[in-house]
């Protein structure tokens, strides 16, 4: 790299790379630093052939021959000459000033424009049709702060739904360009779910899962690639009239039918030791599930587990805290104070291991009680004994209805206020 003087200012001169040949028929580059300084040039030639890279990069991404590289490559270029990406002719509308400010701007070689430059700076460039299984995999990368801090399974979980949205609207209306969506597709869309829940007794919430997942990914895609689509999404929600808690297991359910001599000897060791710290934790099954032994202080004065974010995503600021340990919750994690490897990346499998055992075993108290039902059952346990709710809340890893003073109580104090609740 070289700084020479040309006219009455300092250029910086350089052997254009090999890698840019096809885009750049210079074999040498003189680009001006705008000073006669040479400390000055010094300090800006480093800033100056980085742009000029940046630009060459844009350039051959824009002579890819992929319609989302050309378009994209196009909004970057434009970006580095000082302007905004617009459409052709919303650059012919633009006052006479600014659209000579740009004309001016185009890169030129011996007095020719260059194409690619011209097409990114005048706005030349058609959008990319993407389509709808396109969006989705565009979508990993837009959405990636989404999965900061998520286990491989809770990625696995947080995918699958996603997936499935793209792939029941493809069936229904096609894999078709998002910018050619219609107002139509998605009320047949919306047909298809309805229809579902008329004739096989599904839920409007999983109607409702399926237009949210897929509405998420479409205006993901809209806002990041700056698509500026009007997607047609809204009003297409069902009405939940029927939605309802999952049930609670009442105490004497768990202590006669779940609690019984032999009830759960047909499940393996960790799963059942799991539904087992659940009877007296209230804990979530991934929660339990994703305790390593750093989290299980089974000698403690009190013995207690510390729910945190470590290797997974929790669901809520509120749901990092310390759960006391008694009754049949302590004496089946003594057998792991390690925790549970079988199930740490896969609390889905268990969550699906032990509802079909409690199913196929009449240990279900209704047809709408699941494993989820012990988290339930332990908070009615709770509020019947008296527990006051901010431990209460505390405990569940719930919302306060208003500020958080204090650090809460002690363990003891859990203990203490726990133990009479322990089955």
């Amino acid at each position: 790299m070289t700084i020479k003087k040309r006219g009455k200012t300092l250029s910086l001169y350089r052997r254009v790379p090999a890698r840019y040949a096809s885009i750049e028929p210079r074999k040498f580059v003189w680009v001006s630093l705008h000073t006669d300084s040479q400390t000055t040039a010094e300090t800006k030639y480093p800033v100056v052939w980085t742009q000029m890279l940046e630009a060459w990069e844009a350039k051959l991404a824009g002579d890819a021959g992929c319609a989302e590289a050309q378009f994209e490559a196009a909004r970057k270029l434009a970006q580095m000459r000082g302007f905004r990406y617009m459409h052709a002719e919303a650059v012919a509308k633009l006052p006479v000033e600014d659209l000579l400010e740009r004309v001016e701007a185009v890169d030129k070689h011996k007095g020719q424009a260059r194409a690619i430059e011209a097409s990114a700076v005048l706005g030349g460039v058609k959008e990319p049709g993407i389509t709808v299984t396109r969006a989705l995999e565009l979508y990993w990368t837009l959405a990636r702060e989404k999965t900061l801090g998520k286990s491989e399974d809770q990625l696995r979980r947080w995918r699958n739904p996603l997936i499935k949205a793209v792939k029941n609207f493809v069936a229904v209306v096609g894999d078709k360009p998002i910018d050619q969506i219609t107002r139509d597709d998605m009320l047949d869309f919306r047909d298809y779910w309805l229809e579902r829940i008329e004739t096989e007794g599904l839920s409007a919430n999983s109607g409702n899962k399926d237009l949210i997942h897929l509405g998420g990914v479409l205006k993901t895609v809209n806002q990041m690639k700056r698509l500026g689509i009007a997607l047609p999404l809204g009003g297409l929600s069902f009405k939940e009239v029927d939605a309802k808690p999952r049930p609670p297991f009442s105490a004497a359910w768990i202590r006669e039918r779940l609690l019984a001599p032999g009830a759960l000897d047909g499940l393996n060791d960790e799963a059942r030791a799991i539904v087992l710290v659940m009877v007296n934790t209230g804990c979530r099954p991934s929660e339990v599930a994703g305790l390593i032994s750093d989290q299980i202080k089974l000698s403690a004065n009190v013995p207690h587990i510390r729910i945190e974010a470590v290797g997974r995503q929790l669901k809520s600021a509120n749901a990092r805290r310390v759960v006391t340990l008694a009754g049949v919750s302590l004496e089946a994690l003594r057998a792991f104070p390690d925790g549970f490897p079988r199930y740490r990346a896969n609390s889905a499998g268990l969550s699906a291991t032990v509802n079909k055992y409690l199913r196929g075993n009449g240990l279900l108290e209704t047809e709408e009680h699941s494993l989820y039902s012990l988290r339930h059952g332990f908070e009615d346990r709770m509020l019947r004994a008296g527990v006051d709710e901010r431990i209460r809340r505390d405990v569940m890893g719930h919302a306060l209805d208003r500020v958080r003073y204090g650090a809460g109580a002690s363990l003891e104090h859990l203990h203490e206020v726990l133990q009479p609740v322990a089955l």
